[in-house]
């Protein structure tokens, strides 16, 4: 009697696991980013304009490299739903640290007075 993944719970949970060989080529895919960074930034090898720009670049592939090996998330039916929720989160963090830097932006702004001089905002009256 063959156990398929539908059958033992424990044997889905399992399968969504990668390979040593998936492991090893991310870890190879992550350290060839890192020293491709290390590489932009210690050699100029990019003119400087564009250093960050290409560390950026190298930021995200090396994010994307990690989820997909480190994480699983991907494309397929049984990860869509990890997927989902991982962007889901990533959005709502967004918005709490965008809508927070707007706030305090906005209280800098109008808190701080900008139309009286020195002497004054030190006079007594």
């Amino acid at each position: 009697m063959s156990q398929t993944s539908e059958s033992n719970p424990a044997r889905a949970h399992d399968a969504s696991h990668g390979s040593v060989k998936s492991y090893v080529v991310g870890m190879l895919l992550s350290l060839v980013l890192t020293f491709a960074s290390f590489g932009v930034v210690m050699t100029h090898v990019v003119p400087r304009s564009m250093g960050l720009t290409a560390v950026v670049v190298l930021c995200v592939v090396q994010l994307i490299v990690q989820l997909r090996y480190f994480l699983h998330l991907g494309s397929s039916a049984d990860q869509r739903s990890n997927t989902g929720i991982f962007v889901c989160t990533a959005l709502l963090i967004a918005i709490i640290v965008a809508g927070s830097l707007w706030v305090i932006h906005n209280a800098n702004v109008n808190m701080m007075p900008t139309q009286i001089s020195v002497e004054r905002a030190l006079a007594r009256d």
